[in-house]
């Protein structure tokens, strides 16, 4: 079966369209595809978001992402199931969590069934409603003598930790903190609106780490709370970002100290859940800030680490090609929660179909 899986994150970058067949239990990638979004809807998913404008958000939305799916199978050909996860305005992981991106005009407008709301299912039986990746990550990489931690790095930083000849109740996940988030929000800024994001860390590298202000972050108590967990923009979106530029230090002094946040943050989850030599598979928009790379490095000296790519994964592409896979699930009538990752109270067949 041919499946799409369509992703945006909290780091607002843009759709990304992964497009895999399934046979049984083979995934291949066939193609992965990704639009940035327009301006204008950046700057309203960015807020204030009321219900009128989540409204009509929520359709245009829709037809932006059935558009990138049928540019997708343009170039890849079609599918027989469309996974999307939507854009994610509100999580309050336990409690509540919103995502847009109305299913019924992707149906329409691709003649094609969709899975989508795939995170509610599991905040109503007791879970956090992420991570959710993990399920995906169980498939695609345990191994019989092996630690793995599967890390994505994309607008939050979540870690997947799977110990050998891991059974799926054996699997650790949670959201670590701040991944690429603060530093594009301050970036945005510094440049004036010109650059969403620190290409190759160069703001980063130019500035200095100021210590104080880190170690002050550092003491957030989210870090050392115990999984399961989750973050999102309401921890590390705007009124985080404002906290942060109310400190007395040069602008390229702050994205340096975001940088170091990021993977000192990571490097702190690591730790927490792993003491033996462990391989770390890195994905998401992170794995491109070579900045953030040496400094998980630096920070896990004992730990092989790599980009999904050595496991024939594309780093961008790792979190569409999840979706797809947790639809094709959905579609067969299949649990594709971990409740040691979520904390629910057990496994759950996830997400609404439109047909």
């Amino acid at each position: 079966m041919r499946v799409a899986g369509v992703m945006s994150g909290t780091s607002l970058d843009g759709i990304d369209v992964a497009i895999i067949e399934i046979r049984g239990r083979r995934i291949q990638t066939v193609g992965f595809q990704s639009t940035p979004y327009p301006h204008t809807v950046r700057t309203a998913l960015l807020g204030p978001l009321d219900a009128a404008r989540i409204s009509r958000l929520n359709f245009h939305l829709g037809g932006l992402y059935a558009n990138s799916v049928r540019k997708a199978v343009r170039q890849f050909g079609a599918v027989s199931l469309i996974g999307c996860h939507g854009q994610t305005i509100f999580h309050e992981g336990g409690a509540n969590t919103l995502q847009i991106g109305e299913p019924a005009v992707i149906a329409e407008r691709t003649g094609v069934p969709v899975v989508s709301n795939f995170r509610t299912r599991d905040i109503a039986a007791g879970g956090q409603g992420a991570p959710l990746v993990p399920y995906v990550d169980y498939l695609l990489f345990r191994h019989p003598t092996r630690t793995r931690i599967a890390l994505n790095i994309g607008g939050i930083a979540n870690i997947t930790v799977i110990p050998p000849a891991a059974r799926p109740q054996d699997v650790i996940a949670f959201d670590t903190g701040p991944g690429n988030m603060v530093i594009d929000a301050l970036t945005l800024e510094f440049t004036r609106g010109k650059k969403t994001y620190d290409r190759a860390g160069r703001i980063a590298a130019s500035g200095q780490v100021n210590r104080k202000v880190l170690d002050d972050l550092l003491r957030d108590p989210y870090y050392r709370r115990r999984p399961p967990k989750s973050a999102g923009r309401e921890q590390y979106g705007v009124e985080f970002v404002a906290r942060l530029k109310q400190r007395k230090i040069p602008p390229r002094d702050r994205i340096a100290t975001a940088t170091v946040l990021t993977a000192a943050t990571i490097a702190h989850a690591v730790h927490s859940v792993s003491r033996a030599p462990a391989d770390l598979i890195v994905s998401g928009g992170g794995v491109h800030n070579p900045k953030i790379m040496a400094h998980l490095a630096g920070f896990l000296p004992g730990v092989t680490i790599v980009t999904s790519a050595a496991y024939g994964i594309d780093p961008d592409a790792k979190e569409g090609i999840a979706f797809a896979v947790l639809a094709y699930a959905t579609w067969k009538r299949q649990p594709a929660n971990l409740p040691s990752a979520t904390g629910a109270a057990h496994a759950a067949i996830l997400g609404n179909i439109t047909l």
